[in-house]
């Protein structure tokens, strides 16, 4: 039985088929790093939103409590209490 041996313009075929492979899974291989770089900003972004809905929820919750409505009183909109006085130190 005689075996025939591969020609030269089969051996470039099977060349440029390699080489065609070889470049589409680097491309591949890129694609995927990058949509995982972008899964995991997702991810940041929705633990990010996760915690500030859980702060406004707790909020929402504990608006009517006196402390709190007084903290934000002195802290956000600097109101002071009836008879109370401020003192700046400066240098």
């Amino acid at each position: 039985m005689k075996v025939k041996k591969a020609g030269l313009l089969t051996k470039l075929v099977v060349l440029a088929l390699l080489a065609a492979t070889a470049t589409g899974l680097l491309n591949l291989r890129s694609q995927i790093r990058e949509i995982q770089q972008e899964k995991e900003a997702m991810e940041n972004k929705v633990a990010e939103q996760t915690q500030i809905v859980a702060d406004l929820a707790d909020a929402v919750a504990n608006s009517d409590d006196p402390a709190r409505q007084d903290d934000i009183a002195r802290s956000k909109l600097g109101l002071l209490a009836p008879g109370e006085k401020v003192f700046i130190y400066t240098d």
